[in-house]
């Protein structure tokens, strides 16, 4: 039988330990977001540091299938505490990194990038955004969660997570336009056939 996250949550109010299921559920989930958005040196701090929170609000928990949006929420919200150092690893982004930011698939058939030239760039964008477009667009990438996953994940209206991510999204595509090269004629005809 497979036990649902809201089940395990319910059963460490009275029983602590089962909340060690939970983590051992989703702790590479939420590692792998803070690292891509913080770096590797910051992710298991504030991954321990989530389920603290996440053990200590548990009776809290309104979800209920799936904690991982409860979750990477929580991650969010304390890795809003180290704005600066987060600044610093977008400037420093990897090009596999920029293959999973997904501005409307900016790698199209049309365009073509250089991962490692638009890195720089990228991160400069991201940056750039206001904190709450910034949540939105990373959580659906690196958290990779849906748009009522985000809203459950922020505590936001599903409206605004759409408004927020297309925003987002406009605004590092424009950012990023003059660092896209456009892929050779022959090619895009090819693509479009």
């Amino acid at each position: 039988m497979n036990t649902h996250d809201g089940d395990i949550i319910v059963r460490s109010l009275t029983h602590g330990a089962a909340f060690a299921d939970l983590y051992d559920r989703h702790q590479r989930v939420i590692h792998r977001y803070v690292s891509r958005r913080l770096g590797a040196g910051f992710a298991e701090d504030i991954t321990s540091e989530t389920f603290l929170v996440a053990f200590a609000r548990r009776a809290s928990f309104t979800g209920g299938l799936d904690a991982r949006p409860w979750l990477l929420g929580i991650a969010t919200v304390l890795m809003q505490k180290h704005a600066r150092l987060e600044a610093r690893a977008w400037r420093g982004m990897l090009a596999v990194d920029i293959a999973r930011v997904h501005v409307d698939d900016i790698e199209t058939a049309e365009e073509r990038m250089d991962a490692n030239g638009l890195a720089p760039h990228l991160g400069t964008a991201l940056a750039e955004l206001n904190r709450g477009d910034r949540d939105v667009l990373l959580l659906h990438t690196f958290g990779e969660l849906d748009y009522a996953g985000i809203a459950e994940a922020l505590g936001i209206p599903l409206g605004t997570v759409r408004s927020r991510l297309s925003r987002a999204r406009r605004k590092v595509r424009t950012a990023i336009a003059p660092y896209v090269t456009p892929a050779p004629r022959r090619e895009r005809e090819h693509h479009r056939g």
